[in-house]
């Protein structure tokens, strides 16, 4: 089995490699900005990191755009924080920046006035480790304990009105999304390769999965 993991100049990729290696031994793991080998792989990781405006440009500028939505609308694909958020209709992050669209909804960033907890002011970006709720099954989640907690590194997070989507929250201190899916996608806010074991296992459960939710 192959998989492609989108190199478009704006990811952690080498945590995000490492920690598929550890998972997929036996699988070719490719990472790419290589249109053709990314339409070819059985499945796709689609990482990010960074302002999003720089990462539209670059998905546009290396040719990358097409394959992506093409890829994200028939193979197991898995996005990661940024890379999660870009499925998204607009981010309020660069002026209101369009992307993908492939989900319907926003991503916000956290509102200065809602960011206290008992009296104490919260930092922005969100960054260390949170719980994680499951709002609803999935097969990525199989193993893992609702509860369990995960990283973070945002000052951003994804808002959309179709609530069917959600399979993940967490709260910082408001609740907000930070997992979808639909059909052969699933998505983080959260950095599963930066997550230990239970990041380790959402990968190998993505390995294992043959995209039907």
């Amino acid at each position: 089995m192959q998989i492609a993991v989108i190199d478009y100049g704006m990811g952690n990729l080498r945590s995000v490699m490492n920690a598929l290696q550890q998972v997929a031994p036996d699988h070719t793991l490719t990472l790419t900005s290589d249109p053709a080998v990314i339409a070819a792989a059985d499945k796709v990781v689609f990482p990010g990191q960074g302002a999003m405006r720089d990462c539209m440009r670059e998905l546009t500028e290396r040719g990358l755009r097409e394959v992506v939505l093409d890829t994200a609308s028939k193979k197991p694909f898995l996005g990661i924080c940024v890379g999660a958020q870009l499925l998204f209709e607009m981010s309020e992050e660069g002026g209101n920046t369009p992307a993908l669209g492939v989900f319907p909804g926003q991503v916000l960033r956290f509102p200065a006035e809602r960011m206290q907890l008992e009296g104490e002011r919260l930092k922005v970006p969100h960054m260390g480790w949170n719980e994680v709720h499951q709002t609803r099954a999935h097969p990525l989640w199989a193993g893992i304990p609702s509860g369990e907690r995960f990283y973070f590194v945002h000052s951003y997070y994804m808002h959309t009105p179709d609530t069917s989507l959600i399979v993940g929250e967490s709260a910082y201190p408001f609740a907000f999304t930070v997992a979808v899916a639909r059909a052969n996608i699933f998505a983080t806010q959260f950095h599963p390769e930066k997550s230990h074991a239970a990041g380790l296992k959402l990968l190998s459960n993505f390995v294992a999965w043959n995209g039907v939710a």
